[in-house]
């Protein structure tokens, strides 16, 4: 039954994503049915390998930023502020900068957005987001609690916005 239910919302995003939404999720892509990932694995600040099945359970918000990138910057205080709020609904927002970082500068990164709820992880590699068809940034892609990709959103977004907490709360409920 959950697996209907799941197609069930998974088909009418995807046909109605595009026409409802705004605050930068026009460009918003629902999958007709969740897709499982090739690569999962990343690296955390502090260098250690992890893999996205820590976060199973939970929607997983799952940003890909750098440093250097302009509309990152004006993304992830939204992203911040989305994790405050629904964190403990099952949300979980995880940033993994993209390519090459330097970790002390993505902590000044941070200090200077005021990002205070987010994780700073590194895909080094690229190889996470090359997985996720990541071809420029900021690019978000959702994970439905089975780690499985739902949706996928291209560009600069409001996250903490109404239409950004009726999406995700849209996804929490299959």
């Amino acid at each position: 039954m959950r697996t209907i239910c799941a197609g069930l919302l998974y088909g009418a995003l995807a046909l109605g994503a595009n026409s409802a939404l705004a605050g930068g999720f026009e460009t918003l892509q629902v999958h007709a049915a969740p897709k499982a990932p090739a690569v999962t694995s990343f690296v955390t600040i502090d260098g250690v390998s992890m893999d996205l099945s820590v976060y199973a359970g939970d929607v997983v918000v799952l940003n890909f930023w750098a440093t250097w990138c302009a509309p990152c910057k004006r993304e992830m205080p939204g992203l911040d502020r989305l994790q405050a709020m629904m964190g403990d609904e099952g949300i979980e927002v995880v940033t993994m900068a993209f390519g090459r970082h330097n970790p002390m500068a993505m902590e000044k990164f941070w200090d200077r957005a005021n990002i205070e709820n987010l994780p700073l992880h590194r895909d080094p590699t690229t190889d996470l987001a090359q997985a996720f068809g990541v071809k420029g940034l900021p690019h978000t892609v959702i994970l439905d609690a089975e780690g499985n990709e739902i949706a996928s959103l291209p560009g600069e977004a409001e996250w903490d916005s109404a239409e950004a907490i009726a999406l995700l709360e849209g996804f929490l409920t299959d």
